[in-house]
């Protein structure tokens, strides 16, 4: 009897585990989803760098981000060259930031950007705020 109690309770506790994996499982592809729906697309590392890429030159692409992070308030501290392209690096709000541009070809540049919060911490929905309004004002918004 008591053996039956222990199998029944460790049987109770492995379809919980499942169960909670399941539901887990459902709401990342459900904000996976989500994001794709919305246009939003940003992909992340997993150290919490965004990026993405745009069809727009390089050049274009720069003065965008320039305009977005002046939109935001952030305030930029240096621009140069990097071997793939041109690095932006700016703060706002306790935040160091980084806009990596790289060319992909003459008309397709990826956009990376991270947000640091202290040395630890990676602010993930700045960095993609940063390439979504770099993003709207290349669409001329």
């Amino acid at each position: 009897m008591h053996q039956n109690l222990i199998r029944i309770s460790l049987v109770g506790l492995l379809f919980l585990a499942f169960l909670n994996g399941c539901a887990a499982m459902g709401l990342t592809l459900f904000g996976v989803g989500a994001g794709v729906g919305t246009g939003t697309a940003v992909s992340y590392t997993l150290d919490g760098i965004a990026y993405r890429t745009v069809t727009a030159p390089l050049p274009q692409v720069e003065t965008a981000a320039l305009t977005a992070l002046d939109r935001m308030g952030i305030k930029i501290e240096s621009k140069g060259n990097t071997e793939q392209g041109r690095l932006i690096a700016a703060s706002g709000a306790e935040r160091q930031i980084e806009v990596e541009l790289e060319a992909v070809s003459p008309k397709t540049t990826r956009i990376r950007t991270v947000a640091k919060q202290g040395v630890f911490f990676k602010d993930r929905a700045t960095a993609t705020e940063i390439i979504l309004q770099t993003e709207k004002v290349l669409n001329g918004a």
